[in-house]
């Protein structure tokens, strides 16, 4: 496959609608879908039409950009008031990500610390400061891949769990872009990729990324990774992380505290990528983490013809699991390597 750059998330020209690459579609359809809409940026988010912490984030301080031009007023309170209310809104979208709160937090502080200023000139200040954050995004996530590379060898076997590539971020990923800057500098490397349920995110998306980067890579179903492991061909492995606890605690995609213990088994390093905005000093542990409950269906029906299970089995569908710091081998931010989490 070429490998062609995909640009997941902008704001268009005018301002007044963000541009995504639908991941709904992913990997039979390359489809960009324009949002103007409170409701239409909500769903997207649910949706998962964008995911992936860090892009997340980008994408809410755009939709943010794009809510405040169409307020329509020149009066700073009612402005900012009504800046709150959409920001709440959005926050209320997904409960796990970290980053959706810090960069919706961070474009109120900016509107709040820009009291006495023209509207207009507000809204300038917010496109600009978005820009900043998805500018910040390619550095760190360009700095992360660095550090991770240092972590591996040529002809290493890394096994990854759900999606942490360029798509979930700006550019080359957190937990993917070790691998496929790895690949740039032209590494041979061999990446496992579990399929990742229930959303199969590794099937459709990380399959989808590192093919399209060039990457020798081979897919396997989440419950095959102990058998993969046993057989001596996993080097390390690599997840991202959408929020990482004070003491070092980190919820990821379901099935990625089953990798640590697998891993811790069988002697294999398990490492954690993730930019510095996804560290919340404000949660204790893992234990605080709230953890996303999704629909049956997703389950049950989804990317099926017909349902694979009886209409009135009950489903428990967590999107996310927490993996205790015990587990970690170490965490890596654009800032460096941490092996210590106490």
């Amino acid at each position: 496959m070429e490998n062609k750059e995909l640009i997941n998330i902008r704001l268009n020209d005018g301002g007044a609608s963000v541009i995504i690459l639908d991941q709904t579609l992913l990997p039979n359809e390359e489809k960009y879908i324009e949002l103007s809409s409170a409701d239409a940026m909500f769903e997207a988010i649910y949706s998962l039409r964008v995911r992936g912490a860090p892009a997340i984030g980008i994408f809410a301080a755009y939709a943010l950009c794009v809510f405040a031009c169409q307020i329509k007023t020149e009066d700073f309170e009612v402005f900012y008031s009504e800046v709150l209310k959409y920001s709440d809104y959005l926050d209320s979208s997904r409960p796990t990500a970290v980053n959706l709160g810090t960069q919706l937090r961070r474009m109120e502080r900016l509107v709040k610390d820009s009291s006495g200023l023209p509207v207009k000139q507000i809204l300038e200040a917010m496109r600009e400061e978005a820009d900043k954050i998805y500018n910040e995004d390619v550095e760190m996530c360009r700095a992360i891949s660095e550090h991770g590379l240092t972590l591996i060898k040529n002809g290493y076997g890394i096994m990854t769990q759900c999606n942490a590539g360029p798509i979930a971020t700006s550019k080359y990923g957190t937990a993917l872009g070790p691998i496929i800057l790895g690949k740039e500098k032209g590494m041979d490397l061999h990446a496992f990729i579990c399929e990742t349920r229930p959303l199969l995110q590794g099937a459709r998306l990380t399959a989808f990324e590192l093919d399209r980067a060039g990457v020798d890579c081979t897919l396997i179903c989440d419950n095959m990774a102990s058998v993969v492991m046993s057989e001596g061909k996993i080097n390390a492995v690599f997840a991202g992380c959408d929020r990482i606890a004070r003491n070092g605690d980190v919820a990821n995609k379901v099935g990625t505290g089953g990798l640590a213990i697998l891993a811790k088994h069988y002697g294999i390093p398990f490492y954690i990528f993730g930019p510095s905005t996804t560290i919340d000093m404000d949660c204790a542990s893992g234990a605080e983490i709230e953890i996303e409950l999704r629909k049956p269906e997703e389950i049950k029906e989804m990317f099926y013809i017909k349902p694979m299970a009886p209409k009135n089995v009950k489903c428990y569908n967590p999107a996310f699991d927490v993996t205790p710091n015990s587990l970690i081998t170490a965490i890596i931010t654009e800032k460096g390597i941490y092996k210590s989490f106490k």
